[in-house]
């Protein structure tokens, strides 16, 4: 039975992120914790953070770098994860981002750097090892990540793909019941 669901925020991104606040608002119907966690921007610290936060019960939704992350302690403790846009190979786009950089989500300064890249490579898994628990959400109009990738890694997977939409996966609420079954939230 469930009973924690681990939302998973992308890249210069919060807690507060649209998607994680209405799915929240949603989860209130259901008897379980919702966890949405505020990642820091060094990815070994993100998955500590994460990994502090796993029961046996736990499940997990990821978006964007949120997905990779999700898809990385999905095949590592056997839990159950939706992947929304996910970001497939996240070391190559952030590669352009090294340096300083601010999230104004979460009103932090701080620097990228490739220990940051080499972190990402080392938490990459392929082939994946269960694909049975991951359920893939993709919009083919997502401008930031583009779809291709993601429908090509996770062709084993269960796959949810939407013909337009944009990386912030419009109409996100459209896929609440169908993540809700998946997961087998109760």
């Amino acid at each position: 039975m469930v009973k924690r669901v681990i939302y998973i925020h992308g890249f210069n991104s919060s807690e507060k992120s649209y998607k994680a606040v209405r799915f929240g608002e949603y989860m209130a119907n259901y008897n379980v914790e919702y966890c949405v966690p505020r990642l820091s921007h060094e990815p070994l610290h993100a998955i500590i953070q994460l990994e502090q936060l796993l029961t046996p019960n736990s499940v997990l939704i990821g978006s964007s770098l949120g997905g990779f992350y999700a898809t990385y302690l999905s095949q590592r403790y056997q839990l159950p994860a939706v992947l929304i846009n996910p970001a497939v190979k996240p070391f190559l786009l952030l590669s352009s981002f090294l340096g300083s950089n601010y999230n104004p989500y979460q009103d932090t300064h701080y620097e990228l750097n490739k220990s940051h890249i080499n972190a990402l490579k080392a938490l990459f898994i392929a082939p994946l090892k269960q694909p049975s628990l991951l359920y893939l959400l993709q919009q083919t109009g997502d401008e930031v990540l583009g779809f291709e990738p993601a429908v090509k890694y996770y062709s084993q997977c269960k796959q949810h793909i939407e013909f337009g939409g944009d990386h912030s996966f419009k109409h996100f609420e459209s896929t609440f019941e169908s993540i809700v079954d998946f997961l087998k939230i109760t």
